[in-house]
């Protein structure tokens, strides 16, 4: 199979990850008989750099005619100042709307061999496999009227709207459904119907949909109580379904509940071309350092292979490898315990490669 990629390095510690990421999908391609055609291009603090735009239209046709894209991480504080605009972020949100990846699913599993890594109890976090469901093109990030203005008599006035439309609820909710099909079968839908009218249609739009769906066992949560549930019982959760802004937050903390945000993966999906990226941002405090994790971008390869190719037996390889490197006691700093001897972002990217190596089909012995 030819394989067309896209990668987008952008800031921080996304080149040293994105870089681990490649290795791996070669290593795998080259086991399973695929052809990789890769092309670099600038996102983020990168692209304004050198561009002047945190997503110049080369990056968007090159996107938008690959199979999928891999992205590092966007952000640096150098850019704080600039407007809206011109923000490394702003790149990010436009290029999930050119997509039109209006899913984003967050997978947060726990790894055995990271018990001590949890700050919870092994016993809590034991079996946890969250898939969170986040819709990714609405609500705050994206509604309009937003800005800051000058009122008289009150100073500067900030305005952001949260704004859901039915068709936008049921598309991603039912994502969700199919989803859960194919897991067990528990769609957990988390909104603030309490307080705000979003969620209330959120709510109601979710219960139509699951109706759809008579075998997925549907239930509803305030995004307060869901905080607290997920760290209370994280293992009791299968997928977790919710709107772009409480989606954001509840992932770092699942994040925090298996060990690592350095070890979360992410697709964003449901427009022709599928982009793939670790959760952790762009960490410009270690950047250039060695020091990331670079499972979050492996583990978003692996999505990638799945969701946007349908080879599964190839992201399965991927998976199994970072599972069998952890076992053998591999940690990068986020992960190591107290006194105990950390790996460099390059050093865990051999060992995952190594492990594909060991297990991929013949044809990459031959």
């Amino acid at each position: 199979m030819l394989v067309k990629l896209t990668v987008l390095p952008g800031d921080g510690i996304g080149p040293e990850v994105t870089e681990q990421a490649v290795r791996v999908l070669k290593s795998v391609a080259e086991g399973f008989g695929h052809h990789l055609e890769l092309q670099n291009k600038l996102i983020g603090g990168a692209a304004l750099n050198a561009a002047g735009d945190p997503l110049p239209a080369d990056t968007i046709k090159t996107c938008l005619a690959s199979s999928a894209v891999l992205l590092g991480a966007v952000g640096s504080p150098a850019f704080d100042k600039n407007p809206g605009h011109l923000r490394p972020e702003a790149g990010l949100l436009r290029l999930r709307r050119e997509l039109g990846a209006y899913a984003n699913l967050r997978p947060a599993v726990f790894f055995p061999a990271l018990e001590d890594s949890s700050p919870l109890r092994a016993e809590i976090v034991r079996g946890t496999d969250i898939l969170i469901v986040r819709e990714l093109l609405g609500g705050a990030y994206f509604g309009e009227p937003r800005g800051i203005s000058e009122v008289a008599g009150t100073g500067r006035v900030a305005i952001n709207t949260m704004k859901y439309s039915e068709t936008e609820i049921e598309r991603i909710a039912r994502v969700a459904f199919e989803l859960a099909l194919k897991r067990k079968g528990k769609v957990l839908s988390v909104d603030k119907a309490n307080v705000l009218e979003c969620s209330r249609l959120w709510r109601e739009v979710v219960t139509r949909a699951g109706k759809g769906y008579p075998s997925v066992k549907l239930a509803h949560q305030y995004v307060d109580s869901a905080a607290m549930l997920l760290v209370q019982r994280p293992a009791e959760f299968d997928v977790l379904l919710t709107e772009n802004m409480f989606g954001d937050i509840l992932s770092d903390q699942a994040g925090g509940v298996v060990g690592s945000l350095g070890l979360l993966a992410s697709a964003s999906i449901g427009g022709p071309v599928g982009l793939y990226e670790p959760v952790h941002g762009s960490a410009p405090d270690i950047a250039g350092k060695d020091i990331a994790n670079p499972m979050g971008a492996i583990l978003s390869a692996a999505m990638l292979l799945r969701h946007s190719l349908q080879l599964e037996a190839e992201a399965a390889c991927i998976e199994n490898a970072v599972t069998s490197v952890l076992n053998e006691g591999a940690r990068t700093a986020d992960l190591a315990s107290k006194g105990k001897p950390a790996i460099s972002t390059r050093e865990m990217g051999d060992r995952v490669v190594k492990a594909v190596k060991a297990a991929a089909p013949a044809a990459m012995k031959s």
